[in-house]
């Protein structure tokens, strides 16, 4: 019965299964940007233990219609005011962040971070690009919790299965400095983003996972959270289409990111346990869906895929060098301010 399996080889499984599902019915369907669905199933299946209900569902769906709607309202501000605009999202993001360290739901805060840097920066080129970019957003979350839920009828959580710790709240004192830190990661990519919204838009997404992880990184890991973590994502995505151009069909993407999600999931449940963290594993499967559905798209275009992932990889693993440096330097700056205060 797969109700007498443990629980971690329950939520590996479906993490496993509904990530691949819902990659493979996302690009089926042809949704706009189309990794966005299995981003999105990915994050609920590794933080939720148990499907969301379908008023649930709808509820969350209007939240993120609102929350990255947040973008639009910032759109003439930026055009007619930017210097303005740049401290305003500088500082809603850094409110953002703190919200979700002291506790906030880490959807919602993804949400409002998309909004005001994705939409925001995609409607000063065009509207209708922000307009579409939220309805990606939209059909993609409901695409992840239709998922989701088919994913928990058919690997259920057990009856008695120990309900998942909290995650640790940080100390008051730590919530504005790693907030700050947070902020300053996602903001350089922000200012890219305003300058070619549609090549730039995919490393906001990569971005925005950086500065959540970086809220769980210290100094002397970050080298090896972030920087291993891309690393690996880019290797597994190079792996990824090395095995998939063997054999080019809809069943076989399904079908290899089922595999290397089980092989990921098996790492960040513990089944193999290895020293580094859950969001190292987390990391690099979302860094692997973002860089192979950005491959696929490329070669659906009939653009020059290797060239195009090159220069994309290239690109995240500045970002995440730069998120290095800020973890760095503002770890540095904390022990001198405390002796200071002493």
């Amino acid at each position: 019965m797969p109700t007498e399996r443990p629980p971690r080889v329950q939520r590996a499984l479906r993490l496993a299964t509904g990530t691949a599902l819902c990659l493979a019915t996302s690009f089926g369907l042809g949704l706009p940007i189309p990794f966005i669905a299995p981003v999105l199933c990915l994050l609920l299946l590794a933080t939720l233990n148990r499907a969301l209900p379908f008023k649930a569902g709808v509820v969350l769906a209007l939240t993120a219609m609102l929350t990255t709607g947040v973008g639009l309202l910032l759109i003439p501000i930026l055009r007619y005011y930017p210097f303005s605009g740049v401290l305003l999202i500088g500082a809603s993001l850094f409110l953002a962040f703190r919200f979700g360290l002291r506790g906030g739901n880490n959807l919602i805060v993804t949400f409002l971070v998309i909004g005001l840097t994705m939409i925001s920066s995609a409607g000063v080129a065009d509207f209708d690009l922000a307009a579409m970019v939220i309805g990606a957003l939209v059909k993609g979350l409901l695409l992840a919790v239709i998922v989701l839920a088919l994913s928990h009828w058919l690997f259920p959580e057990p009856i008695n299965a120990p309900s998942p710790p909290p995650p640790p709240v940080l100390p008051d004192e730590e919530v504005g400095r790693v907030a700050l830190r947070a902020t300053l990661i996602v903001l350089p990519t922000f200012l890219l983003a305003l300058i070619d919204p549609a090549s730039y838009l995919p490393i906001i997404l990569k971005a925005v996972s950086l500065g959540q992880q970086s809220s769980t990184t210290t100094t002397r890991h970050a080298g090896r959270e972030l920087v291993g973590s891309t690393l690996l994502g880019g290797l597994l995505a190079i792996l990824f289409w090395c095995a998939l151009s063997l054999f080019v069909h809809l069943w076989m993407f399904f079908l290899w990111m089922l595999l290397f999600g089980l092989i990921v999931a098996r790492k960040l449940y513990a089944l193999n346990p290895t020293r580094l963290s859950p969001g190292f594993w987390l990391n690099s499967l979302i860094t692997l869906i973002i860089l192979l559905g950005q491959s696929v798209q490329d070669s659906a275009a009939g653009k020059d895929v290797y060239t195009a992932f090159a220069v994309r990889m290239d690109l995240f693993i500045a970002v995440t060098l730069y998120a290095c440096l800020m973890v760095h330097l503002l770890d540095q700056r904390q022990p001198n301010n405390a002796q200071g205060l002493t």
